[in-house]
């Protein structure tokens, strides 16, 4: 939360103030009270009240005082709110090492199941196509609000090849360009891999331009160290991912990076990017439900008071 006008919160001084000010009247009313004679017997016939009662009244009155000073200082708070018009690519490496099993029941099986908790956690306004790659690009669907159309495509990968990365952020840059015109939308790419490039363009280039664009790239490296793939009965090859390449990839870009190695965090990673590539950060004025607490807090206090007065006269 962040205040528009913090001076006004110097108003809270007036709660100190009143309680020193209250004090001093009490002090001073004891010091020239009269005493009768028959006060002591008159005492005993007078209901006693619980301090707590006693200190409901001023105890609602400063709650009310600092309700209205924050009002008055115009307090705005954070909330999250959908972006109708974003446009997402969805990345998905195809190289034959995501044949890997590390993740079960593979590191592709995995991916693609995972594409459907990232289409449930994003508005539907919002447009999201497929890219696939491996030594080349393939683009599964454009940017679309068809959810079954990106769920169709994605079932379509399979793994085979190199791993062309850069050509795949660019495809998936130009694809976003295009598909926002003049007044592009804000856009993000999500990119999942595991390995590290062998083939096309300079992913950290790409990464460079897709800045310059105001699109950012949010990776999550998949897989474990330990993961190989099988190239022929008895031959295996050890494809570990590359995290730090897509850490460099996101952070150039302005996106976050994520590594994970199981198949469930992945679902994690991508309702967790669903919800964020979905919405923006807006700073909305909260004076009135201040203004409104210190309303009802003030009209308690002075019911308050005027009961606490019925009963002493």
């Amino acid at each position: 939360m962040s205040l528009q006008n913090p001076i006004f919160l110097l108003a809270l001084l007036l709660i100190p103030a009143g309680i020193l000010a209250a004090r001093l009247a009490k002090a001073r009313r004891r010091k020239f009270a009269v005493r009768l004679p028959t006060a002591g017997t008159l005492a005993t016939l007078i209901p006693r009240e619980s301090p707590v009662k006693r200190a409901i009244p001023g105890a609602l009155l400063a709650a009310a005082v600092a309700s209205l000073a924050f009002a008055l200082a115009k307090p705005e708070v954070t909330v999250s709110v959908p972006v109708e018009r974003a446009s997402v690519m969805l990345v998905t490496d195809a190289s034959g090492s995501m044949r890997a099993t590390d993740v079960a029941p593979s590191r592709l099986d995995a991916a693609r199941s995972a594409v459907g908790s990232f289409l449930s956690e994003v508005p539907e306004a919002m447009r999201v196509g497929l890219i696939s790659y491996s030594s080349t690009v393939e683009t599964l669907q454009a940017p679309t609000t068809d959810r079954a159309a990106v769920r169709d495509s994605a079932s379509t990968i399979s793994a085979n090849g190199g791993t062309a990365t850069g050509d795949a952020l660019a495809e998936a840059v130009q694809r976003l360009k295009n598909d926002g015109g003049d007044d592009m939308p804000p856009s993000a790419i999500l990119l999942l891999s595991d390995g590290m490039t062998s083939a096309g363009v300079d992913p950290l280039g790409v990464a460079q331009t897709a800045k310059q664009a105001g699109i950012s790239i949010s990776t999550v490296a998949l897989g474990t160290p330990d993961g190989t793939v099988t190239l022929q009965p008895g031959i295996t090859r050890a494809v570990p991912p590359d995290p730090e390449t897509l850490r460099q990839i996101a952070e150039i870009s302005g996106g976050r990076a994520f590594t994970v190695d199981d198949a469930g965090e992945l679902d994690q990673v991508y309702e967790k990017m669903g919800s964020q590539l979905g919405t923006r950060p807006e700073q909305r004025e909260a004076t009135a439900g201040f203004a409104g607490l210190g309303a009802l807090l003030l009209g308690a206090a002075v019911f308050a008071l005027m009961r606490r007065r019925d009963r002493l006269t």
